[in-house]
């Protein structure tokens, strides 16, 4: 198992891990929730700043919880790993440019991660609460911030996107809807447990796509009904009322989610199916799944709930299997590159 020392900072978490192969040794993860809350989404500017005000302290702290001696990561460490696309640029250079400062001081290579490919990693990552299980083809639906996606995972780089987001991420709808009912950013875990008591029948909201003759989704369309709902009912005047919009909205971007998933794998055979990304985390998304999983017999993968939102465990389970599979150490920042488009190419390789 090859041990590696990641960095993330794609978006709004600067973080650091350690990791033997898919075990986790250490994950280290400081948040900007916070600090983007008063603005009711990410400010790139912001974001750098602040990941270059963390970073150096997220991963000291990475290399303590993981019992490593700083002055010797390089007889420690196999490689270092960081995540190099897609994301905000300024957030993913201040990653890339401590991880090549850290490359260079202890000559270990320095390996690029797709930030959805770690995604796809977290569901088989493990540690002292779970047992890590090897890497195994299977169909991932990856619901993580600006992304909404279907892939076939055929095999380890092997990877076919069957279908995305045409406007926005389910993720981007749940927060645009929190923001349009006055909800405190993130919107999505808030909209989660407002809906868990709420009534998912009492507003008929539109399922867009769900009989479409394609695996793509379409979210922009639910969130302009919420907003022409509120213009027409005005704001829920009791938490009753509230819980049962956030029901009612829920269970519109559930269904199409299960709907389009289950479609993609009885379209290719596939008998495991992963859940992963930051939305993974929503109870009544895991809840319907399980449901779903139960009466068609397949077998359902949920990321863990620490690993579903950005961290760097993920990224550096990914780089260890790179590594074991003789990838070859580069980094190329992209603020926009699709998960199909990973793979090795040792001819255009630069660190």
């Amino acid at each position: 198992m090859a041990r590696v020392l990641a960095i993330e900072s794609s978006c709004d978490e600067t973080a650091a891990a350690v990791v033997d192969g898919l075990r986790v040794r250490s994950n280290v993860v400081a948040s900007q929730i916070e600090i983007h809350a008063q603005f009711g989404g990410v400010v790139p500017e912001l974001a750098s700043r602040h990941h270059l005000d963390a970073i150096t302290s997220v991963i000291r702290a990475a290399i303590e919880q993981a019992g490593l001696e700083p002055t010797r990561l390089g007889q420690q460490l196999d490689a270092l790993a960081v995540t190099d696309s897609p994301g905000l640029v300024g957030a993913l250079l201040v990653g890339v440019q401590a991880a090549r400062g850290l490359a260079l001081a202890t000559g270990l290579p320095l390996h690029g991660v797709h930030h959805m490919q770690g995604h796809l990693f977290s569901a088989f990552i493990g540690d002292d609460r779970r047992d890590p299980e090897p890497f195994a083809p299977h169909l991932a639906l990856l619901v993580s911030g600006g992304h909404t996606e279907l892939v076939h995972v055929r095999g380890f780089g092997d990877y076919e996107i069957l279908g995305a987001t045409r406007d926005d991420a389910a993720g981007e709808a749940f927060d645009k809807v929190g923001k349009l009912l006055g909800l405190s950013y993130p919107g999505g875990p808030i909209i989660d447990k407002l809906a868990a008591a709420g009534n998912p029948s009492a507003v008929a909201f539109p399922r867009a796509m769900i009989n479409s003759n394609d695996l793509d989704f379409s979210f922009a369309g639910l969130k302009t009904a919420v907003a022409v709902h509120l213009e027409r009912e005005g704001q829920p005047n009791s938490r009753a009322q509230l819980e049962d919009l956030c029901a009612s909205f829920q269970a519109a971007v559930v269904d199409v989610l299960v709907a389009k998933t289950c479609t993609a794998r009885r379209a290719r055979g596939c008998d495991r199916v992963h859940l992963v990304g930051g939305v993974a985390a929503n109870a009544g998304l895991r809840a319907r799944f399980e449901q779903v999983a139960a009466s068609e017999g397949f077998r359902l993968v949920a990321a863990p709930l620490r690993y579903c939102g950005d961290n760097a465990a993920m990224i550096a389970a990914a780089a260890a299997a790179q590594v074991e599979a003789g990838w070859t150490a580069r980094v190329d920042v992209q603020s926009s590159l699709a998960i199909d488009e990973v793979g090795q190419e040792p001819e255009a390789a630069v660190t």
